[in-house]
């Protein structure tokens, strides 16, 4: 270890603990529980958002006349080189330094001399951390969001090619009645838009800064808060100091919004396996988003949707994990919050690699038009437009309801859908049937009689799809 690697003061009794708080003990820490209680092995990943705080931090000192100036200008290059030390991975975390913070303090007083101990004046690593925290979960959440937004337009756009393509809808998995793919497709839109309307709400309400809060109760310095807010692109400052260091809403609502999504694509990722199997064959994945059988030589597995499908069980875990952390919690800091980090690490990840596998696979789907059609030509698909017509001849609904079951067993015993029937075989269930219901019971017409605001006609999905693209369009 270099010089410049070694704690401050190394030789002192005190740093055979901590040279943040060694001067209270008088042994040093059990090598074990030094271990045990350090996070920098994780939180090391923070580096950029702490220095960029303690930057703002080492200003508002500066102007608050604390610091003189050339203190401050000494404290932000060694921070700039320490930053650039560890882009460059030449930086030595030590666990004994517990944290990102004093490893990072600890580095700069060797650097600068005692005016590195200075930079501590009027905070805490309470406030400290809260703020990195915030600062690294903004900035994910501002990559996160244009991934997010090239899955919808890579959804939408396909939506809009598939506009016409005629394909059975399901309830209960039975098919109930038929629509387009495109319009399915945009069913799946409408819960990423409001996956997205979350996370900027997530983003809203956790950027207020916490820098100032101090260990619980403030500090009796001249500091200036807005200054390092502002200086930090947040709203607002926090408005009380015993909140601002024991909140973490904005990572519980992070990991509320990334097991929502998960959910999501957790559902489609169902409705993929099942289509692109032998059963199904309704789409086609390419296989640059497949794997083979080290066993079965046939096989192609859809493993991207079922990674998908099974990392929404470690994400909800995540959510689980922080609720359960903060439930007991009595004001201010806690120990405990050294484990908010790895699960909303983790999520972040997670959400961010499930995104990008979405994005990229979703534009790459092609349809089976063929069979979905065929499919959609059996179960009956039809059977609820052949009641509608009946009502429209003046039957009441239930009389309707009847009289189309009574078609249907027909139908399963003769093997013949509705659309199959002659007139006078769908005549001897009711008189009222003419010659104009085949335009009802054919799939074409079906789809195309949903023409309404949300309906399956491919003219609305149509124009759904050009609306769900201007919405993206307004988030630039």
């Amino acid at each position: 270890m270099s010089n410049s690697e070694k704690p401050a003061n190394s030789d002192t009794p005190a740093a055979k603990t901590n040279q943040a708080w060694g001067g209270r003990f008088n042994e040093p820490v059990d090598a074990f529980v030094e271990r045990f209680t350090a996070s920098v092995n994780f939180d090391k990943r923070l580096y950029r958002q702490d220095i960029q705080g303690s930057i703002a931090h080492a200003r508002m000192l500066a102007e608050a006349q604390v610091l003189t100036a050339q203190e401050r200008d000494q404290i932000i290059a060694g921070l700039t080189d320490i930053e650039a030390q560890i882009d460059a991975g030449q930086f030595v975390w030590s666990v004994p330094l517990e944290d990102v913070h004093m490893n990072i303090e600890a580095a700069l007083t060797q650097k600068i001399g005692i005016v590195g101990k200075k930079l501590h004046t009027g905070r805490s690593r309470n406030d400290q951390v809260a703020t990195d925290i915030k600062l690294w979960l903004r900035d994910q959440i501002d990559q996160i969001a244009p991934i997010l937004t090239r899955l919808q337009r890579g959804m939408i756009e396909l939506a809009a090619k598939e506009a016409s393509t005629i394909m059975p809808g399901f309830t209960h998995l039975q098919t109930a009645q038929p629509v387009t793919f495109g319009h399915h497709l945009l069913a799946w839109n409408e819960m990423l838009e409001r996956d997205y309307s979350r996370l900027q709400d997530c983003r809203k309400r956790l950027n207020q800064s916490p820098l100032g809060a101090a260990a619980l109760a403030g500090t009796t310095y001249p500091i200036n808060r807005q200054f390092t807010a502002e200086a930090l692109f947040f709203d607002r400052p926090t408005e009380n100091s015993l909140d601002s260091v024991s909140d973490r809403d904005f990572a519980i609502e992070f990991c509320a919004f990334a097991s929502m999504l998960m959910t999501h694509l957790s559902r489609m990722s169902e409705e993929l396996v099942l289509w692109t199997s032998a059963q199904f064959q309704f789409i086609h994945l390419p296989d640059r988003f497949c794997t083979g059988s080290s066993i079965m030589p046939q096989k192609k597995n859809p493993d991207v949707p079922e990674l998908v499908r099974g990392k929404t069980g470690r994400v909800n875990g995540h959510l689980v994990a922080l609720l359960t952390l903060m439930k007991s919690q009595p004001l201010a800091y806690n120990k405990d919050n050294q484990e908010d980090k790895e699960p909303l690490f983790d999520a972040v990840d997670t959400v961010s690699d499930c995104l990008r596998a979405f994005a990229d696979m979703i534009p790459a789907i092609e349809s089976r038009k063929e069979i979905m059609f065929e499919a959609a030509r059996r179960g009956f698909s039809t059977a609820t437009d052949l009641a509608d017509y009946l009502v429209r001849k003046g039957i009441a609904f239930r009389d309707s309801h009847e009289i189309v079951g009574k078609s249907v067993a027909y139908g399963i015993a003769q093997n013949k859908d509705l659309s199959e029937m002659t007139l006078e075989e769908l005549q001897q269930f009711s008189p009222e049937i003419t010659a104009d219901v085949f335009n009802v019971l054919t799939l074409e017409g079906s789809v195309a009689a949903r023409n309404h605001l949300g309906g399956t006609a491919p003219a609305q999905v149509s124009a759904a799809a050009g609306r769900a693209l201007a919405r993206l369009a307004e988030r630039n």
